[in-house]
């Protein structure tokens, strides 16, 4: 199945001069969304993975098919203010400002073995912040899952020396 051809473009959104990749229309395609998945976990198959962090908020919907497919728990990056327990947190930067993920402070436990899913790779400020809070809390990152990468942005350059995987690029 060609993916690419299941993600809408939505030009000058949320603002002009922007194309936007809508994967909703993946989504509710139930066999390009059930490839996507077959995808994401096949590296997997035979380790043992001990958690998922999934990050807000699309990524929490591949999070939690991976974690059920792995056989693994499910720990959710947030963003500030979301969660109820102590938290550890970590800022990155926004085109225009920071912005800050939490995840529970006992959400893992040393030496647990983690894959960080998110569904798109643009500059990798968001991953790397979880990346932080992972390390901090002495995960180790298995692989780092992504749905779409736009390659142009080149955030994957920012994660050099980590596991990176994303099923549909866009060059340009």
């Amino acid at each position: 199945m060609n993916l690419k051809k299941t993600i809408r473009d939505v030009v000058d959104f949320p603002k002009k001069g922007i194309v936007f990749k809508d994967i909703t229309t993946l989504l509710q395609n139930g066999e390009a969304f059930q490839e996507v998945l077959d995808l994401m976990v096949a590296r997997y198959i035979g380790q043992k993975i001990d958690q998922i962090v999934a990050i807000e908020s699309r990524g929490f919907i591949f999070g939690g098919a991976l974690a059920d497919r792995l056989k693994c728990g499910l720990i959710l990056a947030r963003k500030k203010g979301k969660l109820p327990s102590e938290t550890i947190c970590e800022s990155y930067q926004l085109e225009y400002g920071t912005n800050t993920l939490e995840m529970h402070l006992d959400a893992l436990r040393p030496g647990e073995k983690i894959i960080i899913v998110d569904d798109l790779l643009a500059t990798g400020g968001t991953v790397q912040a979880v990346i932080a809070m992972v390390e901090k809390l002495k995960g180790t990152i298995e692989g780092i899952e992504f749905l779409v990468e736009l390659e142009f942005l080149k955030g994957r350059e920012r994660l050099a020396g980590y596991p990176v995987h994303s099923v549909i690029q866009y060059p340009l």
